[in-house]
């Protein structure tokens, strides 16, 4: 039976740890979930003042990061009246986000897994998670 590729928790820590320095950086706590190659939580970190609606949606980002190998920011551009996705968000039983802090994590040009940022802004989230997934 072929293996897939997937993150380790080990990584998924590396992840969150680099999330939370940034996220701290901006003085907003964050929500902080990784998924692995089959979209299945590996770990959550909820930031001390984090808010508590933003839990399931940063584990939603990173399961729709890696459901459709794309960055939320970018599929909620096309998620858009008149855009070829429109209506995707209500697809999944609700769990897909189409706002910034989705990206997936990828390992020799495959997508291993993904992080999902929510507390912020949608420009603060996507910093947070660019963070993330440059740690990867």
């Amino acid at each position: 039976m072929p293996s897939i590729p997937t993150l380790s928790l080990d990584d998924a820590k590396r992840v969150i740890a680099a999330a939370e320095a940034e996220s701290s950086t901006q003085g907003q706590p964050s929500n902080i979930a990784v998924v692995d190659a089959g979209g299945n939580l590996v770990a959550h970190v909820r930031m001390d003042g984090a808010w508590l609606g933003s839990i399931d949606i940063s584990i939603n980002k990173a399961f729709t990061a890696r459901a459709f190998d794309t960055a939320t920011k970018d599929l909620g551009d096309l998620a858009q009246p008149g855009e070829q996705f429109y209506g995707i968000n209500a697809s999944n039983d609700g769990r897909v986000m189409i706002f910034a802090g989705g990206i997936p994590l990828e390992r020799d040009g495959q997508v291993v897994g993904a992080v999902g940022v929510s507390g912020g802004t949608g420009v603060q989230d996507q910093a947070v998670a660019e963070a993330a997934a440059s740690a990867y």
